[in-house]
């Protein structure tokens, strides 16, 4: 089949994987400190609760509607397009890197206000109480962001969401690896294998730019220079050393890898129930 006669997939379709992976998988609170993943979701729970794991829960939701619909809506369109300069119906991996990168990257741009809301709540449980910010919900976090800093804090991170939406697109040329490579069919089972390769690869390979996001993001206006990303990298590496650019690598890895897995998996089921509901059979419209 001729890419000209490919059905197009619908553009909400990413959004709605990622809203099923989302509830599905479970969501772990994330701490950038010096304490073990379990201990700082023990000393979280025990002196705000419970609940204040799932601190963030409404700007990850609002998340899911800007950043994952428009990395996976675009990327079909930049694919097509793509398709359509080469002649082929099938890209190569490099041809496919190169969208999923494109595609990931504008959706870093879109996705950036929700961002910094995001990591604000979530970090929020790692501050004294008078440091923090305290939204009680994203849309509320979007408007106090824009109100106490100005429209341009929601830039903040940006170039580094950037480079790290830029790095995570390994799924696709997993996918056509084990595919091609390895001989293995286009199944479950190869979905779940790409997405996992995805999601370990991606962890580890964005884990300094997620760090130096997340570092950027839950810093105030109020800090003046002092959250500038130089300055952030030289006051770590002075106090840390280089390994705090993996900080936090295993909560990310929790949270990351079964959230891909569980969206590239329904990604796949959806694409096949919304390209059967395109295929009428001439039968049916007969009058």
């Amino acid at each position: 089949m001729s890419s000209k006669t490919k059905s197009k997939e619908p553009f909400w379709l990413g959004y709605v994987a990622s809203g099923v992976s989302f509830i599905s998988s479970a969501r772990f609170g994330f701490s950038r400190s010096r304490d073990s993943m379990f201990r700082a979701m023990y000393r979280f729970a025990a002196r705000d609760g419970i609940h204040s794991l799932w601190s963030g829960l409404s700007a990850s939701i609002l998340r899911q509607s800007t950043y994952s619909t428009a990395r996976f809506g675009l990327y079909n369109i930049v694919a097509q397009k793509a398709r359509q300069h080469t002649g082929q119906d099938k890209l190569s991996a490099a041809w496919t890197i190169t969208c999923a990168g494109v595609a990931g990257g504008f959706a870093g741009l879109v996705g950036n206000p929700t961002e910094v809301v995001l990591v604000r709540m979530c970090a929020d449980g790692a501050k004294p109480a008078a440091e923090r910010f305290a939204y009680p919900n994203a849309l509320i976090g979007l408007y106090r962001v824009g109100r106490d800093e100005g429209v341009s804090a929601f830039a903040r991170g940006l170039s580094a969401n950037i480079v790290r939406s830029l790095l995570m697109s390994k799924y696709s040329a997993a996918k056509q690896y084990l595919i091609s490579g390895a001989g293995l069919k286009d199944d479950v089972r190869t979905h779940f294998l790409s997405s996992l390769v995805a999601g370990t690869v991606a962890t580890t390979i964005c884990a300094p730019a997620d760090v130096l996001k997340s570092r950027i993001q839950s810093a105030s206006a109020a800090l003046g220079s002092r959250s500038s990303i130089i300055q952030i990298i030289r006051t770590s590496l002075r106090e840390e050393g280089p390994r705090f650019l993996m900080k936090g690598w295993t909560p990310a890895w929790l949270r990351l890898t079964p959230h891909t897995v569980l969206t590239f998996v329904f990604m796949e089921q959806l694409r096949t129930l919304t390209q059967l509901s395109l295929v009428v059979p001439k039968e049916t419209i007969k009058v």
